[in-house]
């Protein structure tokens, strides 16, 4: 078969560019996706306490705003569910190939496009090929010196053993990254003992987290564009701040004061 485009990954950036596509009048693409729904990362990631540390208004399809999130940083259901009924109002189920893992590309250079091979042995041709195929849902575990000889259970975080009951048990968890912050207080009411192994401190800053009442959710549906501005305020204060991230001296100083003082707050020893 032949289309215009093909997408590996219905994930964010997959759909982002199937919107696109939709909306520029365009309807000869297919999407690929290994798994039997919809969801990339969201969709994979299913450990405790698992959610966005961007806030909802911004973490979303621009011209899909969503009046109904339930906290400003979502967690991953309610973002998984978004995405499913964002898929089902514009029809891109019947754009998307599920089940079917990409297992080669190759250029044709005298046919000037891609022919895509899939798992089961099937090719599809496309002019333009857009891969949508984020990291956040393969494990990588090192090779641990005696981490075979270990009896006890070991799993990733993106591949979580959900038939694994932590309550009462010693548990580590090697890592302090953004999935650990939120696993660790989640498992921590449950396990009898928790070792956290760190080998770069990360800055932990407030997320301010919050509920969305149902006002303010009735009022972002009756009034779209203070949605949009909200979106538009987090945005900006989002660049504002990355401003420290890449050096910039005074921005830096001054995140690192309040992150300082959270600290000293929090953590008497």
């Amino acid at each position: 078969m032949k289309y215009q485009v093909g997408i590996i990954g219905a994930g964010f950036a997959g759909l982002v560019a199937a919107l696109q596509l939709k909306k520029s009048g365009r309807s000869s693409f297919v999407i690929f996706e290994r798994a039997a729904e919809p969801g990339g990362t969201w969709r994979d990631n299913v450990y405790p306490g698992c959610a966005c540390d961007v806030a909802s208004p911004l973490y979303s399809f621009a011209g899909e705003p969503n009046p109904h999130w339930n906290r400003l940083y979502a967690d991953q259901r309610d973002i998984l569910q978004y995405i499913k009924d964002v898929v089902q109002k514009h029809n891109l189920h019947e754009h998307i190939r599920y089940n079917t893992e990409v297992a080669g590309a190759r250029f044709q250079k005298r046919a000037g496009g891609w022919e895509i091979t899939d798992a089961g042995g099937h090719t599809t041709f496309v002019n333009v090929l857009i891969a949508g195929t984020g990291p956040l849902n393969r494990p990588c575990i090192p090779g641990f010196p005696g981490l075979a000889l270990f009896r006890g259970k070991i799993f990733h975080s993106s591949a979580w053993d959900h038939d694994c009951d932590l309550a009462g048990k010693k548990v580590a968890v090697i890592g302090t990254g953004a999935s650990a912050i939120q696993i660790i207080p989640a498992i921590a009411p449950k396990v009898s003992r928790l070792f956290v192994f760190q080998r770069t401190p990360p800055w932990v800053s407030e997320r301010a987290d919050r509920f969305i009442t149902p006002s303010q959710q009735s009022r972002w549906k009756r009034f779209p564009f203070l949605l949009r501005l909200q979106r538009e305020k987090i945005y900006w204060l989002n660049e504002l701040l990355g401003l420290g991230f890449i050096g910039q001296e005074l921005v830096n100083r001054l995140m690192r004061i309040v992150v300082s003082r959270r600290l000293t707050k929090q953590v008497k020893d």
